[in-house]
């Protein structure tokens, strides 16, 4: 006697309820308070998983993919696209299934309501390959007629490991700080099919605030690398697999051709872009524009339809060509009506052959990498926001100079660290900043914050670029706690191995550029700090010297220029001079143990 499948469902009192979830719009940085849906990636009822993206959000900072809170059934949107809403605003609801949690594997679907849970493991995989609308098995005989077709559906789906291969573990983009949303892989440190032990560095990635390598969750075989070097994916996305022992380093290559084959299904969103272009938020952009070529955020698609301006003639400044609303008011300063009004004439102009572009000059084009890109990023917006001026004041350091090369040898004996001059230069930096603590404060909006603390922050020059670690609470070190911290750091900062922790939150930078023999520098400030000073070169010159007694003599001195970068909007010449001068008086008078 044939048992149908309507007997095994259990009765709507046995299955567990569903479980309402809210979806909130998320806050994107501490300075975001609203956000506009440009497009939501799943209609009501259907299903979605947790952490599968759900919405597509758009700020005046980002634009970014957002994931489910909860694996489930989309019961409600609650707000269309194309609406801002505040932070924390209910956006939809996720009706999240108790049954979800029967489901094993990670390419497991989410149970419709009515479907019993799997008993044998061959089952999930069949009901994975099962699309939404399938219908489900009603007897043991008609279970067995979808076998055949099994293969190619679950061709589409995760690869599941051999036997004796062991589970796959995903490996995901870590979220390195809270306001960290988003990091580009930069480096895989191994292939496919390679073996790799947990903990050991698996890729090397970088994010708006430090460039770090993740270790491999577990040990095992590299299986398939999902995300490539060079792109930049939301965090928490898989962009690998590890397998287990021995058999899992032969699906690498299975893996990979049903990589190969998703990209002519992702290879229709022509479709997606146009739905996205349909929608409410597609008002405000160019026609024949896409979206990937202007990005760009609410606000400023409103300036341009409000200005008549075509958003494809104002350059972009931001990550990866981003037109924020800074690009806009300059391009609108700038004059923007006068470009739209030679327009007409310029098929006339045009028209002649005399003015051919110019042949591009020979040599190597090379992409920016992402620690360059943001690099220019923050130097672009910071001398947009500070009215910087520079002051430069010279310093003798003869009795520094003396100091160090008698101390050195029995200082790095009895501390077992280096004895650099650049701690003299923090040390007198954090003096004169206790006495002034305007150049210790920040911007915020119209008013001035005045830290508590002295978190000093220190330049570190990469092969590949800049970063610049806190010393955190530098005012309560000594000597030989500033000097161990600042090595520390600096250490890690080459071997990339600085937390997200280590380069926030800094009030004051030096920057020592005096290191590679350069007199002297002006350095750009770091937002949203008011002042960066610059150590220039220590060089013997000949200078005129006065004893008490009023009489001049020349002399040999060990002569070094400082430099002090400052936000003139909250500093007055007069008070960086002054500062200058404490900082430099500390060094000529030095007294401080070395520890």
């Amino acid at each position: 006697m044939s048992v149908s499948g309507e007997a095994l469902r259990p009765t709507c009192a046995e299955r567990k309820p569903f479980m309402p979830t809210d979806v909130v719009m998320p806050q994107m940085g501490e300075s975001i308070f609203e956000g506009t849906i440009t497009k939501w990636l799943k209609k009501p009822g259907e299903e979605v998983r947790r952490d599968e993206p759900l919405f597509e959000i758009s700020t005046d900072k980002v634009d970014a993919e957002i994931p489910a809170p909860a694996s489930g059934v989309l019961k409600e949107i609650k707000v269309n696209e194309g609406a801002t809403v505040q932070v924390n605003t209910v956006v939809g609801v996720i009706d999240a299934d108790g049954g979800v949690a029967r489901a094993s594997g990670p390419s497991a679907r989410l149970e419709e309501p009515g479907h019993t849970a799997p008993a044998a493991p061959p089952q999930p995989a069949a009901t994975a390959g099962k699309t939404t609308g399938g219908a489900a098995a009603t007897d043991g005989g008609a279970s067995a007629k979808p076998a055949a077709p099994a293969p190619a559906a679950a061709a589409s789906q995760p690869p599941t490991p051999p036997a004796g291969g062991g589970p796959a573990t995903d490996v995901v983009m870590p979220q390195m700080g809270e306001s960290i949303f988003e990091g580009t892989i930069t480096k895989w440190l191994k292939k496919p099919g390679e073996r790799v032990e947990r903990d050991q560095p698996l890729f090397e990635i970088s994010t708006d605030k430090v460039d770090a390598e993740i270790p491999a969750p577990v040990s095992g075989v590299l299986r398939d690398i999902k995300v490539e070097a060079g792109q930049t994916v939301q965090v928490n996305t898989v962009v690998a697999t590890i397998g287990g022992e021995g058999a899992g380093a032969a699906p690498a290559q299975p893996a990979a051709k049903p990589a190969a084959a998703a990209p002519p299904v992702a290879a229709q969103p022509p479709q997606p872009s146009v739905a996205r272009a349909s929608g409410p938020s597609a008002r405000l952009e160019e026609p024949g524009h896409t979206e990937e070529r202007l990005r760009s955020s609410p606000l400023v698609r409103k300036m341009a339809k409000d200005n008549q301006v075509d958003l494809s003639q104002v350059p972009g400044t931001g990550l990866g060509g981003r037109i924020t609303k800074q690009d806009m008011e300059q391009f609108l300063a700038g004059g923007a009506q006068r470009p739209a009004q030679a327009a007409p004439s310029a098929p006339a102009t045009a028209a002649r052959p005399a003015a051919p572009a110019p042949a591009p000059l020979p040599g190597e084009v090379v992409p920016m990498t992402p620690m360059r890109k943001k690099i220019a990023e923050r130097m672009v917006e910071s001398k947009r926001t500070s009215a910087h001026v520079h002051s430069v004041y010279e310093v003798d350091m003869t009795r520094v100079s003396a100091i160090r090369e008698r101390e050195k040898k029995s200082f790095e004996q009895r501390n077992n660290t280096r004895l650099t001059f650049t701690t003299f230069f923090c040390r007198a930096a954090v003096n004169a900043l206790r006495k002034f603590p305007i150049i210790n404060a920040s911007v915020e909006g119209d008013s001035i914050r005045y830290h508590r603390n002295v978190n000093l922050g220190i330049a570190v020059a990469l092969d590949w670029g800049l970063i610049v670690p806190i010393i955190k609470n530098a005012e309560e070190k000594n000597f030989l706690g500033v000097q161990r911290a600042m090595l520390d750091l600096a250490d890690r900062a080459r071997l990339k191995k600085l937390n997200p922790d280590d380069v926030q939150g800094g009030t004051f930078t030096i920057t020592n550029p005096g290191q590679f023999g350069q007199m002297f520098g002006l350095p750009i400030i770091l937002q949203p700090q008011v002042a960066i000073m610059g150590i220039g070169s220590i060089k013997k010159q000949p200078v005129v010297v006065t004893d008490k007694n009023g009489m001049d003599s020349i002399a040999i001195r060990s002569i070094c220029h400082i430099s002090l970068g400052y936000d003139h909007r909250v500093i007055d010449g007069a008070v960086a001079d002054q500062f200058l001068r404490e900082v430099a008086q500390y060094l000529e008078n030095w007294d401080e143990e070395l520890g």
